[in-house]
């Protein structure tokens, strides 16, 4: 079957993320060679560690956008790979099995976080909280509003977001609405943003909030084209912003680079205040 595309340009997988169980997400992200959560996990890890040494905070609170059945926070918590985890998930025959599996995966030693999730798919986030992947879920629509209470108080418990291809889809709205959630702090940000998206308006609003953005030299491979159609949208994407993409997204897959957000010092986050 033709895989649709997103008005992007990319393909959409909305489809297989709201399964109530991760099997079918996994099975075709596996065929299409996904990868940027392996790549972005060290990246994650360096970031938790100077924020340990920096805020002085012992465990960290990570919030990933976007998180689908908790793949980032699976990763980090089980030291595996999404190609371990597809091969892991396919051995299952229902969500039950596939529940008991996750539950019973042992994390591995100085993990020292806790991992929340926003996404705009109920089953994925109910999936990852009742696994143990995710400590907490906010299933909200962030592009079309503010936070309710509840939620704000969640998202307020931030002390590190990440994303890894959700910027694009995402927009300077959500990440603004996350980084003013707690009233007092703002929390560092990692996302990997795919070539074809431009994180300067986000970039922009966030330098309006205190925060300095750098873009970490390097390309990161997300996934293979799921289309010719597909890659000839991103192609024309990238021609019209005048990036080259020779050897990299010619060559058959999407690549992402790395943008870290951190408040200024007066900005960020108290020891004394992490509510």
């Amino acid at each position: 079957m033709p895989v649709p595309l997103h008005t992007t340009g990319k393909a959409s997988f909305d489809h297989i993320y709201d399964r109530p169980d991760p099997r079918e997400y996994y099975r075709r992200m596996s065929e299409l060679g996904y990868s940027i959560p392996d790549s972005a996990a060290p990246f994650f890890q360096q970031q938790l560690r100077e924020y340990r040494a920096s805020a002085r905070v012992a465990v960290p609170t990570v919030l990933d956008i976007g998180c689908s059945y908790g793949v980032n926070a699976a990763l980090l918590r089980f030291g595996t790979s999404v190609a371990e985890l597809a091969e892991s998930y396919a051995g299952t025959t229902d969500r039950d099995s596939a529940l008991a599996l996750d539950k019973g995966r042992a994390e591995v030693p100085g993990v020292d976080a806790r991992f929340l999730g926003i996404d705009a798919s109920r089953p994925a986030l109910e999936y990852a909280a009742e696994a143990g992947l995710l400590d907490e879920v906010v299933h909200a629509d962030l592009e079309a509003a503010d936070p309710d209470e509840d939620q704000r108080e969640v998202l307020a418990r931030a002390d590190l977001v990440i994303s890894t291809g959700c910027i694009g889809y995402v927009t300077e709205k959500t990440l603004v609405r996350v980084a003013t959630a707690h009233p007092r702090r703002r929390p560092w940000m990692a996302h990997f943003v795919l070539r074809m998206f431009d994180y300067g308006p986000v970039a922009a609003e966030l330098a309006a909030l205190g925060y300095r953005t750098e873009q970490v030299p390097g390309l990161h491979a997300q996934r293979r084209f799921a289309s010719a159609d597909e890659q000839a949208q991103v192609l024309k994407t990238l021609a019209d912003k005048g990036i080259d993409t020779t050897g990299y997204e010619a060559d058959g897959s999407l690549y992402a680079t790395l943008h870290l957000s951190r408040p200024l010092p007066e900005h960020s986050a108290d020891p004394e205040d992490h509510s």
